[in-house]
């Protein structure tokens, strides 16, 4: 299985880059991770000008992203779910997309094309963080699927 996470964020040195992969190891045994980091100069202006501009940027640079696989876009007013929820969302696929949108959010045209709108909970963290909590609820995903002892 491949899992890409797209974020709108910029490429830079974080103090959760070891914590990314440490997740990402123990990942690999069920799927291939690749991490995609998207903050062109549309975006960077669209910031200049308006919420309303920049999560139409977003759209413009992630769309052409959600061309195969299941996608699942990341919301605060996506779908609360449990574990084992999100876990079934992890099962039978071939590729899955996970898109984590910039400081505005994305527009409602760009979440009605997604196959799935979650939400990591109700309290506002930075996209770096959500990143950490998304990529340890995959692991614990393919355990709960494959038996592993670690989600419990």
């Amino acid at each position: 299985m491949n899992i890409e996470i797209v974020s709108i964020a910029k490429k830079e040195r974080s103090i959760y880059d070891p914590l990314y992969k440490e997740l990402t190891k123990m990942i690999s045994r069920f799927a291939k991770v690749s991490d995609v980091e998207i903050f062109n100069k549309d975006v960077t202006k669209a910031h200049t000008i308006s919420p309303e501009a920049s999560q139409s940027a977003y759209t413009k640079v992630l769309e052409p992203l959600m061309d195969k696989g299941f996608t699942i876009s990341l919301h605060p007013d996506g779908k609360i779910i449990d574990s084992f929820e999100f876990s079934k969302l992890l099962n039978d696929k071939m590729s899955i997309k996970f898109f984590i949108g910039g400081a505005y959010g994305f527009e409602d045209e760009f979440l009605k094309k997604s196959d799935a709108v979650i939400s990591l909970g109700k309290i506002t963290m930075s996209h770096k963080i959500a990143k950490a909590v998304l990529l340890e609820q995959i692991y614990r995903g393919f355990s709960i699927l494959n038996n592993h002892p670690y989600h419990k």
